[in-house]
């Protein structure tokens, strides 16, 4: 059962492929959502913005109007393009159809794309209201959905409440830890001034995934300390790293808590890297 429950809260998460098992349908006796998934088959090999794409899907709506995986990736292509009005009213829609499956989706799109936290926030905690199984990650899997949802509460000025949620999730028995998990956590530590919280984070995420990022923050923290010695090593891994490629990375969105070549060499140009005092 513990199985059944992960594969069904991956149902929800549209990862790369977007596949979906036509047979489940079938299996559930089911048979015009059977059909309507089989037409929207059709899409295959085709682009996301073609008319081909979009039409399959249609016609799968047209065979089967609850259909709601055929409204989940029409919205897609427009929220690519760009068309959030067009997303939301498709998204809307799946949700509608389809509150369980769609909604951390959905959730996560207002993070990621809209910076509208509260919404985000609002679909993370009904979805966790709904089901009993694990609530699964954002889109392309490096996040998962409770730490976003700390994210925004940290956007929104309660950093306490985003640290409880990560620990909390991080403590979840068989949790797979995010790439960016302890980073995040760190930088929550370092910015409530738990100096030595921070370093333990920025420690276990070098161990982890070890980013640019990562060592900035750990440099910024041991600057707090007035540590010199340790906040230059920090600064000059952390160049060492951006330059190498080892960074946060999005392709479409800028991550939080994401540094840039300038930020490092800001503060290796600063009077405090340089002084000896």
């Amino acid at each position: 059962m513990k199985y059944l429950a992960l594969i069904i809260s991956l149902m929800g998460v549209p990862l790369s492929g977007w596949s979906q098992n036509c047979n489940a349908f079938l299996y559930a006796k089911d048979t015009l959502q059977y059909e309507a998934c089989l037409i929207a088959e059709e899409r295959n090999g085709h682009y996301q913005y073609s008319r081909e794409y979009q039409e399959a899907l249609d016609k799968a709506i047209e065979k089967c109007p609850y259909f709601s995986y055929a409204y989940l990736h029409k919205s897609v292509a427009y929220l690519k393009s760009g068309d959030f009005i067009t997303w939301k009213t498709l998204i809307d829609k799946a949700v509608e159809l389809n509150t369980k499956e769609n909604l951390g989706y959905r959730g996560w799109c207002r993070y990621q794309f809209f910076r509208d936290y509260r919404g985000a926030i609002g679909d993370i905690e009904r979805l966790d209201s709904l089901i009993t199984y694990d609530i699964g990650h954002s889109a392309g899997g490096e996040y998962h959905l409770q730490v976003a949802r700390a994210l925004c509460y940290k956007a929104l000025g309660n950093p306490q409440k985003s640290i409880e949620i990560i620990e909390t999730q991080l403590s979840t028995p068989d949790y797979s830890i995010g790439i960016f998990d302890h980073l995040h956590l760190g930088v929550l530590y370092l910015e409530a001034e738990q100096h030595q919280r921070a370093i333990e984070c920025f420690q276990r995420q070098s161990a982890y995934n070890e980013l640019a990022e990562n060592q900035y923050y750990l440099g910024l923290t041991y600057q707090a300390l007035a540590d010199k010695t340790r906040h230059r090593e920090c600064m000059q891994r952390a160049k060492t790293l951006y330059l190498a490629g080892k960074i946060m990375r999005d392709s479409y969105t800028e991550l939080m808590d994401k540094i840039y070549l300038a930020d490092i060499e800001a503060a290796m140009e600063s009077p405090y890297f340089h002084s000896d005092n």
